[in-house]
């Protein structure tokens, strides 16, 4: 009876220890916003539109003023946030087509490629996705496949937010699924549900959780709620509907912080917060809206505006508080941030990502990166856009851009700039500095080569 008593008390310790042991990791939220402008949130500067929730984040956190999106479109910028590495180091060049377009399941982040969900979900968290994928339709790419315990939310680039229907052309699917199955919701309000769903996960007493939110706001459609639109109704189209549309998400993200307050779990989580990208300049966005300031470009842009998006990071128990870092970092810099911070070890050698921690730390440390690279579309550089930047200078290779209609010349063909002198790189001085153009470019080779050796890509 006395070893049944003893061995009952052992394993309650253990459980207990397993407890305490969960309980003492950080929880982590990670917040990707869609299509939302440089300089979008009050914190940035932005004047004519209310975000309260998100500056009070900063306010409790440590706000980047050089933080750049990995790619300035959608699925590459996912694909980087999740792994780690550019989106060509993580196999991910371009847009994820919708699967009639990809009827074999080619497209998509590989399948081989390691996840931020899958290294806490080895490190004994609950990982979970809510709002919108956008990196592959096949059985072994969905989010289920890839290191999360739960999936509600859009397979497809962007949906209707009340038919949950894709929204751009055909053919008009519904896409709205809680993990593998199609569920029905039909005139729901998607960010409220996506509330629901954030709100109930992070609020329960069980292992430590791992949310990636991926709202799918201010993305086109514009569709934000009434009170924000009369809110606006002054301000000129498109910017009132894009401007109510930011106000909408700021809302239901400071509706989800308030359930963490209650649970007793702000203090002990990483909040992660950032924009895929600049703001969209497309036809289904009324050809604007956002506000990227002095910044030129906007989505799928190599410029400022396409690229350098607001982000911040919260942790009350471990981070500074109402700080701003100026130094240059990338998307790709928060899995290695947030796994430091959670004592994960990475196994990938090929991570790009660098830590924050040293500039978290101190505003006068060092950049991460002292030469950054870009590159969408494709693994041929001879036809796809790229970016190269080391310290002011910036070398495009065919450069676009989408907010003014620009036509470049074939001088054009390389486009350097010095953002010290020019932050809105308006005018191409590659002619005058062929040196500088000479060692930029060939950093961009380097890199590349070095990507597509390790990918074994001819």
């Amino acid at each position: 009876m006395q070893k049944i008593y003893l061995s009952l008390l052992l394993f309650t310790l253990t459980i207990q220890q397993s407890i305490c042991q969960n309980q003492s990791k950080p929880n982590v939220l990670v917040i990707l916003a869609d299509d939302l402008g440089s300089l979008d949130l009050n914190c940035y500067g932005s004047k004519d539109l209310e975000t309260p929730n998100l500056d009070k984040l900063a306010k409790a956190g440590v706000r980047f003023t050089q933080f750049y999106a990995a790619a300035p479109v959608c699925s590459p910028s996912r694909a980087a946030l999740l792994t780690g590495k550019s989106n060509l180091g993580a196999g991910l060049p371009g847009n994820v087509p919708i699967p009639e377009g990809d009827p074999e399941g080619k497209a998509g982040l590989p399948t081989e490629e390691v996840t931020m969900a899958e290294y806490f979900k080895e490190a004994g968290y609950s990982t979970a996705l809510v709002g919108k994928w956008h990196l592959g339709h096949h059985k072994n790419k969905v989010p289920n496949a890839q290191g999360f315990d739960y999936f509600f939310g859009h397979q497809r680039g962007c949906i209707d937010n009340y038919s949950h229907f894709f929204f751009w052309a055909g053919p008009n699917k519904h896409d709205l699924y809680r993990n593998n199955e199609e569920v029905l919701y039909p005139g729901e309000y998607f960010p409220d549900l996506m509330v629901d769903e954030v709100s109930q996960i992070i609020t329960k007493d069980e292992n430590p959780f791992f949310v990636y939110w991926a709202i799918n706001v201010p993305h086109y459609p514009y569709q934000a709620t009434p009170k924000w639109l009369d809110h606006y109704k002054d301000l000129p189209s498109p910017r009132k509907e894009y401007a109510a549309f930011v106000s909408t998400m700021d809302e239901r993200i400071g509706e989800v912080l308030d359930e963490l307050e209650k649970a007793g779990k702000k203090d002990n989580t990483i909040i992660v917060f950032q924009s895929d990208h600049g703001h969209s300049c497309e036809e289904r966005a009324f050809g604007g809206g956002g506000n990227a300031g002095p910044y030129r470009g906007c989505k799928f842009s190599m410029f400022e505006g396409g690229l350098r998006v607001p982000a911040i990071i919260s942790y009350p128990d471990k981070l500074p508080a109402n700080e701003v870092r100026d130094q240059l970092c990338s998307e790709m810099d928060w899995l290695p941030t947030i796994a430091e911070l959670s004592n994960i070890k990475l196994a990938d050698d090929k991570i790009e990502g660098k830590s924050l921690m040293p500039i978290i730390k101190s505003k006068k440390a060092a950049t991460q990166h002292e030469i950054i690279n870009w590159q969408v579309g494709g693994y041929d550089d001879a036809k796809n856009s790229w970016a190269v930047r080391e310290g002011d200078w910036k070398l495009l290779g065919h450069p676009n851009d989408p907010s003014t209609k620009t036509k470049f010349t074939e001088k054009d063909e390389l486009y350097l700039v010095n953002l010290k002198d020019d932050i809105g790189e308006q005018k191409n001085v590659a002619e005058s500095n062929p040196k500088i153009v000479a060692k930029l470019k060939k950093y961009h080779e380097d890199w590349l080569s070095k990507i597509k050796s390790d990918r074994n890509i001819d």
